[in-house]
């Protein structure tokens, strides 16, 4: 994601969320050293975005959206998997998100995944009294990986 993008995604953000981010709220998070943020391209259009943050065993999703058109269309699956494809065994195994308890597609497409929700978070957000679901999405390792001996000692040091 880079400043020309903002226009693309503030457009998906106000038309996927009624509390939608406000520019401020994305360039405040995006100045941190451990955010990060994707877009995904259809034409050279921006049709979906992801925010998200770098910590030492997981990743968590800030922010998530598709534009409405371009839905169901195999774009936020591509987004998911580039960043399932960071996780491993030794470093970020988990990748961690919340979402409103009023949005159902939302938690039918990760569930779909592979996420699980593991705890209720109570009034959670700022703008109404509405729960969220903590979504889990844990990394399994494959027969090569767990078949490797693995060393304390490099384990500590990376």
């Amino acid at each position: 994601m880079i400043r020309r993008d903002m226009p693309a995604v503030l457009g998906i953000e106000n038309r996927s969320f009624e509390f939608s981010w406000t520019e401020e709220d994305f360039i405040r998070c995006l100045r941190q050293r451990n955010c990060i943020g994707m877009v995904a391209e259809i034409d050279d259009q921006v049709v979906g975005f992801m925010i998200y943050e770098l910590h030492k065993n997981r990743l968590h999703i800030l922010n998530f959206a598709v534009h409405p058109d371009a839905r169901r269309k195999g774009v936020a699956n591509s987004m998911v998997n580039k960043l399932l494809g960071k996780l491993s065994q030794e470093r970020r195994n988990r990748i961690m998100l919340e979402v409103r308890e009023t949005n159902l597609e939302a938690q039918l497409f990760f569930k779909k995944i592979g996420f699980r929700a593991i705890s209720v978070l109570r009034d959670f957000y700022e703008d109404t009294v509405e729960d969220a679901y903590l979504m889990q999405y844990r990394y399994a390792p494959t027969a090569e990986e767990l078949a490797q001996p693995h060393n304390r000692i490099s384990r500590m040091a990376g």
